[in-house]
């Protein structure tokens, strides 16, 4: 299987319409889960392959029921406060207990989902996680008006940012305008 990974667009403001899902930008590595038959691959951005340096979220894909799928989102560590640690999973931190947390599904192989919109995929993630193992688990969002609102407190609470994505729209490779990425910067801080 090849995929290209769907990239955002930086975004000078945060979509606020019915039509889009917001989710919690954390300070993580973006990389897909592959799993076909018994073979797991975890892609970087860039196609490395970090399979052997986060064997735990390998393991959790092979305890799935689903034999054929793939997943884009971000490995990441939570504190007890549900902000990213800092040095989320580095690479030298192999024995470091990774917690994967897709943002979305990209392609469920075993059916034809293809050019399904995002609340398909989030539906087909949530039924392919249904009952997940730890190491997966499904990123929360919001919908609708509350974006704004939302990207001013992941400001204040110290988080990276807000991606916001349009609920209607297919999943596809290279950099998408309807994906947008808000940023957290001292200068939004100063305006809160």
């Amino acid at each position: 299987m090849a995929f290209e990974l769907c990239l955002a667009t930086a975004g000078k403001q945060v979509p606020s319409g019915p039509d889009w899902i917001h989710e919690v930008k954390h300070d993580a590595y973006r990389m897909l889960v592959i799993r076909e038959n018994e073979r797991v691959r975890q892609l970087s951005r860039n196609a490395t392959d970090w399979t052997k340096r986060y064997p735990w979220i390998a393991e959790s894909a092979l305890k799935n029921r689903q034999k054929h799928f793939a997943i884009d989102g971000e490995a990441v560590i939570l504190g007890v406060d549900g902000i990213s640690i800092s040095t989320p999973c580095t690479p030298a931190s192999t024995t470091t207990k990774c917690s994967y947390t897709p943002s979305i599904f990209s392609r469920w192989v075993v059916t034809t989902c293809g050019p399904c919109p995002l609340h398909m995929r989030k539906a087909n993630l949530e039924q392919l996680l249904a009952r997940r193992p730890d190491g997966i688990t499904v990123a929360p969002f919001e919908r609708g008006e509350i974006g704004p609102d939302l990207f001013r407190a992941a400001c204040r609470m110290g988080l990276e940012g807000l991606v916001s994505k349009h609920r209607d729209r297919p999943y596809r490779g290279g950099r998408q305008k309807f994906w947008i990425k808000n940023r957290s910067h001292p200068a939004m801080e100063r305006e809160l």
